[in-house]
C-alpha cells in the first residue's frame, strides 16, 4: 500500500469560503504535460489516464492530503507576544505562527503562492479523481463546485455562494449551476476558456477535521 501524500493546491477567497460552508467538494483543473499527450487521438481512454496506478495526477490520488494555500498575512498579539496568520478570505485569525519567524511587514497581504505549509488552515483528502473534458460538468458537479442558490426574485436565477468579487462574476443571475461554472471559469481562466472545453482533473473531496 503507497503512503498517503500532501501536496499544496491553490484557491481564491471565494472558493475558501465555499470550502468552509460546505458547498464545494470538487474541483476541476487543466490536464497539461505527459497525462495530456496520453489523451492524444488514438491515446488512452480518460479512466486509463486517471487510474491511480498510472501516478499521472499531479493533485495525488483517492487517499491523498491537499493542503489549501489561500491569501494571508502576518499580525501581531501583543499581549501574548505571539505571532498570528490572518486569512483574507474571511479575516479568521489563527495562532499557527506562534513558533514561526516572518520575514515580512505585518500588515502586507501575501500571495497565495507564498503559504508555507505550516500556516494552511484547510486540509482536503481525495475520494476521486476523474479525467473528463471541461463541459462534461453536470449540474450536479457544478453544484458540488460551491454554487448554491439564492432568491430568484432578487438575483434574476441563479448565483454564487459568495458575495459579488471584483471579477464581476457575481454581478448577475444564472439560468443554472452549469452556467455559474461556466462563468466562474472564464473569471479565472480568461476569455473563452469554456468554449476551448479542455481534458481537465475532476477533483472530489472531503475536507479534513482538524
Amino acid at each position: 500500500m503507497s503512503a498517503i501524500k500532501e501536496r499544496p493546491i491553490l484557491f481564491s477567497a471565494p472558493m475558501v469560503r465555499a470550502i468552509l460552508a460546505g458547498t464545494k467538494t470538487q474541483t476541476r483543473r487543466i490536464i497539461k504535460g505527459m497525462a495530456l499527450e496520453w489523451l492524444r487521438p488514438s491515446g488512452f481512454t480518460p479512466e486509463f489516464t486517471a487510474a491511480p496506478e498510472n501516478g499521472l495526477c499531479p493533485y495525488g490520488k483517492p487517499g491523498d492530503v491537499l493542503w489549501v494555500r489561500e491569501t494571508f498575512r502576518r499580525d501581531i498579539d501583543r499581549y501574548h507576544a505571539r505571532n498570528l496568520v490572518v486569512y483574507r478570505a474571511d479575516d479568521a485569525v489563527s495562532n499557527a505562527a506562534t513558533d514561526a519567524a516572518f520575514e515580512f511587514p505585518d500588515v502586507d497581504w501575501r500571495p497565495s503562492t507564498h503559504m508555507p505549509r505550516w500556516a494552511s488552515r484547510l486540509s482536503l483528502r481525495i475520494k476521486s479523481v476523474r479525467v473528463e473534458r471541461l463541459q462534461a460538468i453536470s449540474e450536479a458537479d457544478a453544484w458540488a463546485e460551491g454554487c448554491m442558490r439564492g432568491d430568484p426574485d432578487d438575483a434574476g436565477g441563479w448565483f454564487p455562494a459568495d458575495e459579488p468579487d471584483p471579477s464581476g462574476i457575481g454581478e448577475r443571475g444564472w439560468d443554472c449551476a452549469r452556467d455559474w461554472f461556466a462563468d466562474l471559469w472564464e473569471s479565472i481562466n480568461g476569455h473563452d476558456s469554456w468554449e476551448a472545453n479542455p481534458w481537465v482533473w475532476a477533483i472530489e473531496f472531503k475536507r479534513v477535521t482538524p
